[in-house]
C-alpha cells in the first residue's frame, strides 16, 4: 500500500509539472474492477447516497458518515465502489487484519479506514430474520468470480471492532446474473439469499468478492437490523435511526455509459479558490478501446481552466466532455489512461452527480 501511495503521489506531481509546461504524459496503467453491496447497502454506498447534494459538495446528514468523510476524505466517499485489495487472492482471516475488514485491510488505493469505526449509528437496512431477500452488488466493473456472504454472530455488537471470529459464512455464489450496465450507479449483480433464522437486533453483513481472473478482491460492510423490516433504510437523508419508513434505497441519476468503459474521478490537491483533479479512464473489455470520451457536470461555481492528456468541450448547460488526444486514443484491454485538469472553484470540487464514459 505504501509503495502504491508513493506511485500515485509521484504521478500527481509529474502531471502538475507537465501541465504547467504544456506537455503530456504517456503512461497507461492496469484497470481495477470495483463494487460493493447496494442491497443491503454498504457503508460507503449509503454514505455517498446520503452525501450527494447536486452541487458538487458532499454533505452527509448521518453522523457516522460525516465523521468518515472528515477522517478519510472526499475521494474515498466519491469512489464508494473501490474498497479493494489488488493482491488479496481470496485470502481472508490471517491476511486481512481484524478491525480493518471494512477498508480492505487498508490496502485500497483510497483511505477507507474511517469506515471501520465501531459505532451504532451507521445507515441501517431493516430486514426480517429467516426471510428471503434479493441481494444486489454493484457491478461498477464486471468480472467473473465468487461472492462470499457472511453475517455476524449474535454475540457481535456494533460498538465492537469487526473481526473474522465475529463472522459466520452463510452463502457462496459464483458468477451471478447482472442487471443494468457496468460502470453505472444502478447496475448490479443479483441473487437470492435466505437470511439466518432466529435472529433479532443489530448485525452486519460482510461480503468478499473474489475475482477468478486476477488476485483483486473487494470488501463490503452493510449494517443491518433484524426487526421485521423489508429492506427499508434509515440513517440517511436526515431520517435518523428510529422507526423505518417504507422507502427503498435511492439510486443516484446516471450519465450515459458505454459498457466496458468507466471513469474514476480523484481530487489530487486543493487550495483556496481552486483544485487539481485527475480522471482515470478504464477499459474493462477484452478488446482494445479505440477512442474514448468522459462527461460530467461541474460543481456549482466551478470552471476548468486547463486540461492535459485530453481535449475539453463545454455544453450550454455546463456539462463538460473530455475526449482522448492522439497519443492516448487506444486503451488496452484491462488497461487505463489518465487525464488531468485544474479548475477555479468556490469549494464544490466534485461533479454535481456522477461521471461516466459517453460515446466518443
Amino acid at each position: 500500500m505504501a509503495g502504491r501511495s508513493r506511485l500515485i503521489s509521484l504521478a500527481a506531481v509529474l502531471a502538475t509539472l507537465l501541465g504547467a509546461l504544456g506537455l503530456t504524459a504517456l503512461w497507461q496503467g492496469k484497470a481495477e474492477a470495483h463494487g460493493v453491496a447496494m442491497m443491503p447497502g454498504s457503508r460507503t454506498y449509503l454514505c455517498q447516497v446520503d452525501a450527494l447534494s447536486g452541487t458538487g459538495a458532499l454533505n452527509p446528514t448521518n453522523p457516522a458518515c460525516r465523521d468518515a468523510l472528515s477522517k478519510s476524505g472526499a475521494n474515498a466517499l466519491y469512489n464508494w465502489f473501490a474498497v479493494l485489495d489488488s493482491n488479496a487472492g481470496g485470502r481472508g482471516a490471517g491476511y486481512v487484519p481484524d478491525g480493518t475488514l471494512c477498508s480492505a485491510g487498508d490496502r485500497s488505493p483510497y483511505d477507507f479506514s474511517a469506515y471501520n469505526a465501531a459505532r451504532a449509528d451507521w445507515p441501517k437496512t431493516h430486514l426480517t430474520s429467516g426471510a428471503g431477500i434479493q441481494l444486489q452488488y454493484s457491478n461498477w466493473a464486471a468480472h467473473p468470480g465468487d461472492f462470499r456472504v457472511y453475517v455476524t454472530k449474535p454475540s457481535w455488537s456494533p460498538t465492537s471492532a469487526l473481526g473474522w471470529n465475529d463472522l459466520q459464512l452463510v452463502q457462496t455464489v459464483s458468477n451471478p446474473p447482472q442487471q443494468g450496465s457496468p460502470g453505472a450507479n444502478g447496475g448490479h449483480y443479483y441473487w437470492d439469499l435466505t437470511l439466518p433464522s432466529g435472529r433479532s437486533g443489530d448485525a452486519l453483513m460482510f461480503i468478499q468478492w473474489v475475482r477468478s481472473d486476477s488476485q483483486e478482491n473487494f470488501f463490503s460492510c452493510s449494517d443491518i437490523v433484524f426487526d421485521g423490516g423489508k429492506g427499508e433504510v434509515t440513517g440517511i437523508g436526515g431520517s435518523g435511526n428510529g422507526t423505518p419508513t417504507p422507502t427503498p434505497t435511492p439510486t443516484p441519476t446516471d450519465p450515459e455509459h458505454t459498457g466496458s468503459c468507466m471513469a474514476v474521478y480523484n481530487v489530487e490537491s486543493s487550495w483556496n479558490g481552486g483544485f487539481q483533479a485527475s480522471v482515470e479512464v478504464m477499459n474493462h473489455g477484452t478488446e482494445p478501446r479505440n477512442g474514448w470520451a468522459v462527461q460530467w457536470k461541474l460543481g456549482t461555481g466551478t470552471q476548468i481552466n486547463s486540461v492535459w492528456n485530453g481535449t475539453l468541450s463545454t455544453g450550454s448547460d455546463g456539462t463538460v466532455t473530455v475526449r482522448n488526444v492522439d497519443h492516448n486514443r487506444v486503451i488496452a484491454p484491462d488497461g487505463s489512461v489518465t487525464f488531468g485538469f485544474t479548475a477555479n472553484s468556490s469549494g464544490n470540487n466534485f461533479p454535481a452527480g456522477t461521471i461516466g464514459c459517453v460515446t466518443s
